[in-house]
């Protein structure tokens, strides 16, 4: 019996993707997503070469267990913090494969400090990272993308850009993500005749490795965080997979500026 087929503006076949903050966690799921969807030609950004090498490694597997012959993954060192490194990532890049059709900028962190308490250069750095990050991320991306006729430009925002998050106080985080929402529809305005897509993703509460690390023997603010849900529970990962194939894909070629929330409907109470 023949196997039910998407619709074909889904696919990614023939797509050059990347993914900053890839080795591990929402990044590499999405990179799961798009070598499922087609791709054979997947970038993985991280702060650690080995790291990014490591998921390269595991994800070139993946896509030989589900068929595909041969896959070009590579893992690539980048400091997002730094525009020289976000420009030496993309050289490579466009040395092995000639193009990129997808960039989502995922590389963040988040840390929990009262606003009073809070280290002045740790704030700094979290907006290094969060927001000038994803900026010089989305740049490299439009020059490259604007000379080759388009793309789709992918800024992974949080539902902490709508909402204050209870009860863990994380105001910076929040701002930058706030941030990334907006930068999103003012590059989305100023780069709509160009061909490129700028969207925002933004998750809720996912059930991460990293997060299940961060979450060991803290059954109270799980429990907190799914009471808060309307759905009543954390997101798993693969919750996530849709959506940013959806994005990515020509299937979403009229969108431009919009912010999808993936978040069980915290948002909406």
């Amino acid at each position: 019996m023949p196997q039910p087929r998407t619709l074909s503006s889904f696919t990614l076949e023939n797509k050059v993707c990347l993914v900053t903050g890839a080795a591990r966690g929402l990044g590499l799921e999405f990179c799961r997503a798009f070598v499922q969807s087609g791709s054979t030609a997947v970038a993985v950004l991280d702060l650690k070469e080995s790291e990014a090498k490591a998921a390269a490694e595991e994800l070139t597997t993946f896509a030989h267990g589900i068929g595909l012959d041969n896959p070009t993954v590579i893992g690539i060192e980048c400091d997002v913090s730094s525009e020289a490194s976000v420009q030496n990532a993309y050289k490579v890049i466009i040395d092995q494969f000639g193009r990129v059709d997808v960039a989502v900028a995922c590389a963040g962190i988040t840390e929990n400090f009262t606003a009073l308490d809070y280290p002045a250069d740790r704030i700094h750095r979290l907006f290094d990272i969060n927001v000038h990050g994803v900026f010089f991320t989305a740049r490299e991306a439009a020059k490259y993308m604007i000379k080759q006729g388009g793309g789709s430009v992918i800024l992974v925002a949080s539902m902490s850009a709508n909402i204050v998050n209870l009860p863990q106080p994380q105001t910076p985080y929040n701002a930058s993500k706030a941030a990334v929402k907006h930068m999103a529809s003012s590059l989305a305005v100023e780069w709509a005749k160009t061909g490129l897509m700028k969207l925002a993703l933004s998750p809720g509460y996912m059930l991460t490795k990293l997060t299940r690390t961060v979450l060991q023997g803290k059954d109270d603010l799980k429990k907190t965080w799914e009471d808060l849900t309307p759905m009543g529970r954390m997101g798993d990962p693969e919750d996530l997979a849709g959506a940013i194939v959806f994005l990515a894909s020509d299937a979403s070629k009229f969108m431009t500026g919009s912010e999808m929330r993936v978040d069980g409907g915290y948002c909406c109470v």
